[in-house]
């Protein structure tokens, strides 16, 4: 079926701009027979694991922007989530490391003493943040100012972004996972990682044959809890469901929990999370002291409507360490709506891929050459080859941002989560560990891994590595790669084997190897 939209969402740039595009060539292919380098990475490239793949790589040197290796690095290929390097820099252009999301809470009521004459607005600004003690903190400070009753509603506004929750070409089948949340100006997340439009279902045992307790994390009742679990023998392994349906907000939980076990916690995204706001909204307030007697309603909030409230939130140089440490989808969504917002006044992914686009030139990357339609590469209609992702790292370093940006990455083998991020696991007691700042990508059939390596011979490298159509596990190969650029000594170094042995805790020995680690919090 023809889909008339889609040539609307490439990018087109004036001509002047396109003639006064500077685009770093990419040389042939490195020879090989006479280069240690590129006889070892071809040798990591012949690996069984990545028969019938189509796999791309390319390494330059960042002073000078010199090809040392390059394999079918033209060839565009799903980059899953190391697309979300054009998204961070993008933001880091169009909206500025010192941006912050805004949630106010205002109304054009008149005030008589403690009652509020008429409805409350709750306005988001896209704030993907926001914590149920932020809500908490607003319900203090229109408690603070006076008021104890609301005669009117309570107004979920959302309108700073549009009404389209999920990207063009996600999964059906991830929808009730938290990496796969719903988009909207106004949210919630569960926990500090921020994974907003999710909520934490915590299972925990009671006694040996009775029903196993739990709790919602953010507490709300706009969520629905049938819980048929029971309490097992100790000693017992935990076999316990969670499960949403599509289209609603009841959370099943089945199965069993053995007696003095370990609570049992699952991430679920929720339906609607501009409802799930709201609910936690108002509960603060009458935990406060203020009553709202109308019903929860959504709309707009009016033009000069009085801001009772308000809340701001990290920066976005700040929110970088959570968002690509953890690669968080959600994250990259709202930055990308957040731009079409500030750039055209219209917060949705249309706008805010044209917004993505326009900045790739000045990071020297034609974006007539690639495809994008979301901002976390979730999405399987997207399209980048690693050749690009190479020239906008290079790029980056030039950057007054450009240090920020770099300790966003995850960094190989160093064990604190917010620092070793996704990477933190992999290539530990290697000449990698904590020399490769790098974005990590994964979803079934796609692997990717692309940043910055400090080389032996004291240089800095740059690399970009997509896999397309994999069976197997390729990760460890990916960590050969970059364990054999930490090694390089210059083009006269001393040769290294061919083969070099897969670095240790490529993946934690229970996490599946087709996802993000952090999406299945592994990492």
């Amino acid at each position: 079926m023809s889909r008339p939209w889609r040539s609307g969402w490439r990018f087109v740039l004036p001509a002047a701009l396109l003639c006064a595009l500077v685009i770093v060539p990419v040389g042939a292919p490195t020879a090989e027979s006479d280069n240690p380098l590129g006889r070892d990475l071809s040798a990591i490239l012949a690996d069984p694991a990545f028969a019938g793949a189509d796999v791309g790589l390319i390494v330059r040197r960042a002073d000078s922007g010199e090809v040392l290796f390059d394999r079918r690095s033209r060839q565009r290929r799903q980059p899953a989530s190391t697309g979300k390097l054009l998204t961070t820099t993008a933001a880091l252009e169009r909206l500025g490391p010192g941006h912050r999301f805004r949630t106010t809470v205002a109304s054009t009521a008149r005030r008589s003493g403690p009652v509020l004459s008429g409805d409350l607005y709750l306005r988001g600004g896209g704030d993907p943040t926001m914590l149920a003690a932020d809500y908490q903190a607003l319900a203090a400070e229109i408690a603070d100012s006076g008021v104890r009753v609301v005669r009117g509603r309570l107004v979920a506004d959302d309108s700073f972004f549009d009404d389209v929750r999920l990207g063009t070409g996600w999964a059906w089948d991830d929808e009730p996972y938290y990496y796969n949340a719903q988009t909207s100006a106004l949210t919630i997340a569960p926990d500090t990682d921020y994974d907003a439009g999710s909520i934490v279902v915590r299972v925990t045992p009671g006694r040996r044959g009775a029903p196993a307790e739990v709790e919602l994390e953010p507490a709300n009742d706009y969520v629905e809890v049938v819980n048929s679990a029971t309490t097992s023998a100790p000693g017992q392994p935990a076999r316990i469901g969670v499960r949403r349906a599509h289209g609603d907000n009841i959370i099943t939980v089945s199965g069993s929990i053995p007696e003095g076990g370990a609570p049992v916690r699952a991430y679920r995204a929720v339906w609607e999370p501009t409802g799930l706001a709201a609910a936690v909204f108002r509960d603060a307030l009458a935990r406060h002291g203020v009553r709202v007697l109308g019903e929860t309603a959504g709309g707009v909030t009016p033009t000069g409507a009085r801001v009772l409230a308000e809340h701001r939130s990290m920066a976005v140089g700040e929110l970088l360490t959570p968002f690509l440490k953890l690669s968080n989808n959600m994250h990259a969504e709202t930055l990308v709506k957040a731009m079409g917002k500030a750039e055209s006044d219209r917060g949705t992914w249309p706008a805010g891929v044209e917004a993505v686009g326009s900045s790739l030139p000045s990071m020297g990357v034609d974006p007539n050459e690639l495809f994008i339609v979301d901002g976390s590469g979730l999405s399987r209609m997207d399209q980048v080859a690693p050749a690009q992702l190479a020239s906008l790292l290079l790029a980056a370093r030039e950057e007054p941002w450009f240090d920020r940006f770099h300790a966003a990455l995850p960094v190989a083998g160093v064990s604190d989560r917010m620092v070793g991020g996704t990477l933190r696991n992999r290539m530990r007691g290697t000449a990698a560990e904590g020399n490769v700042h790098a974005k990590t990508g994964s979803y079934t059939g796609v692997s990717a891994l692309a940043g910055y390596v400090a080389a032996a011979d004291g240089s800095e490298l740059v690399f970009a590595m997509v896999s397309n159509q994999t069976l197997d596990n390729v990760r460890p190969l990916e960590d050969a790669v970059a364990v054999r650029l930490a090694q390089y000594e210059g083009a006269n170094g001393s040769r290294k084997p061919a083969h070099i042995p897969a670095p240790r805790s490529a993946v934690e020995p229970a996490a599946r190897h087709d996802l993000e680690c952090s999406w299945l919090k592994a990492c």
